[in-house]
């Protein structure tokens, strides 16, 4: 997938001239520290094993990763580390597994409001019966704001650096992932029906163009267009949202061959099948990031490699409405770009990726009757490097590597739940939950520290969700 590579941010000097010499400290540094670091430049992540996924899935044990104006200055070794950048602020990560960010390939961060509001029901009717008359009644943009506070929330402590979300209000989407410091690919919904914020097909179209524009150049909010799906949106409209796409050079994100019944409704309307009726529009390239796929042909897989399309596989949402099993070892045998997400809130229920890389493993492994199909290293691939390249991202994120984004995370490895452990794939594919999480780091700057959120309110976020669960039982 390719669609511009993200802007902002200067390329790292690798050694930086500081003012101030902080001690190093018996685990990660306080909040002030770090916020220091920030401000001059220059952090050391120390004495961890670093897992970097880079072409060599290089471990390091006793690693560190150097970090300078918000890039990976260096990953190596603690001791030749510590020498190049002796007067960097450090975190020591001793014990501890480093590692990338996580990257949630496709989510719908606002629903998280509407987590459990209708459950165990196929897609059409979970979609029509319930989603779509709640958010006619309840999706504005303060929802917008106070869902992606929390959602993002839920996301950081848990490790993910980077989301891909398509909804309505996006402009309050992007502004609230700018204010918590997470890094985001975000496109405003087009559908062929009235939305929570433009009521037309031109106002939105209006709209996104407004949209992008605004946030193009931002170093961590990347702005898409994002046509729902070919169920909702007609042939004419897909084609206008592809071009408006390709005018502004950025991705598009759309579901595309989610269930049985879209493959059906589309077949009657056009005498294709979604993936074949997107290509027969010229829509399917390298700025398509497709979510869910899960019913294609194996013809319509190589297309999806051939056109370099990425796609966003959600196991745990696809498992609950009864979807199905995407193909995803015939696309990675492909070479298609495949990522994991989250998807929705409303139909996961939450947003844990290290569930979702766990299921994603195990499932593929059960369906096809072969344990060796998406072992623990390919996963964990899925929702890092292999995300990043779906996104046409892997130049910037996704690995740990000297001129990279500094999107990194530490996790702990002393849990109950992760002893004793032998390899490192093993420990954070089948034994790592979200609450292992100790401090994650975006843009070279610290977010999480202990697991603490140090930019959002987390008691006022969840006062106010629980006020918006009280006004939507109460319809």
């Amino acid at each position: 997938m390719r669609a511009g590579s993200e802007a902002g941010g200067s390329r790292p000097r690798f050694f930086a001239t500081l003012t101030l010499l902080l001690a190093l400290a018996p685990g990660p540094t306080r909040a002030d520290s770090a916020s220091a670091a920030d401000e001059l430049g220059a952090l050391l992540v120390t004495g961890g094993t670093v897992v970097t996924m880079d072409a060599g899935r290089r471990v390091i044990p006793d690693g560190a990763v150097a970090i300078v104006d918000g890039r990976i200055a260096a990953v190596g070794r603690s001791t030749e580390l510590g020498e190049r950048f002796s007067d960097a602020t450090r975190i020591d990560a001793g014990g501890s597994i480093v590692m990338p960010g996580l990257i949630n390939a496709h989510t719908h961060v606002p629903m998280v409001l509407f987590r459990g509001i209708a459950d165990d029901l196929d897609l059409m009717e979970w979609l029509e019966e319930h989603i779509f008359p709640a958010e006619a009644a309840h999706v504005d943009e303060e929802f917008v704001r106070w869902g992606t506070r929390l959602a993002c929330l839920e996301m950081l402590r848990g490790g993910i650096t980077t989301f891909v979300d398509m909804y309505y209000f996006e402009d309050a989407i992007a502004e609230e992932a700018e204010r918590c410091g997470i890094r985001a690919v975000v496109g405003e919904t087009l559908i062929d029906l009235p939305a929570p914020d433009n009521a037309t097909w031109d106002e939105a179209m209006t709209y996104t163009r407004r949209f992008v524009e605004r946030w193009r150049d931002h170093s961590r909010i990347r702005p898409a267009v994002a046509p729902h799906a070919p169920y909702t949106v007609s042939g004419e409209h897909l084609a206008a949202a592809h071009a408006l796409a390709e005018e502004l050079d950025v991705p598009l994100l759309i579901h595309l061959a989610e269930d049985r019944e879209e493959i059906a409704e589309v077949t009657a309307r056009t005498g294709m099948s979604s993936v074949s009726y997107l290509d027969s529009l010229g829509i399917l390239d390298d700025r398509v990031l497709a979510a869910h796929v899960v019913w294609p042909t194996p013809a319509e897989i190589d297309r999806l490699a051939t056109r370099e399309v990425g796609v966003a596989h959600c196991p745990q949402s696809n498992m609950k409405i009864a979807a199905g099993v995407a193909p995803v070892p015939a696309m990675l045998a492909a070479g298609v770009a495949v990522g994991v997400g989250t998807d929705g809130a409303a139909s996961n229920n939450d947003l844990d990726l290290w569930e979702e890389i766990d299921t994603a493993a195990k499932l593929h492994k059960v369906t096809s009757g072969d344990p060796t199909v998406v072992d623990a290293r390919e996963a964990l691939a899925m929702a890092t490097i292999e995300g990043a390249r779906a996104l046409d991202l892997e130049t910037e994120i996704g690995s740990l590597e000297a001129g990279k984004r500094a999107d990194v995370i530490i996790v702990r490895t002393d849990g109950l739940h992760q002893e004793p452990h032998y390899d490192p794939y093993s420990l954070l594919i089948y034994s790592t939950k979200a609450a292992d999480v100790a401090t994650v780091i975006v843009d070279g700057r610290v977010v999480v520290e202990e697991g603490r959120l140090l930019t959002l309110d987390a008691a006022e976020i969840i006062e106010r969700a629980r006020l918006y669960r009280d006004r939507i039982a109460g319809r």
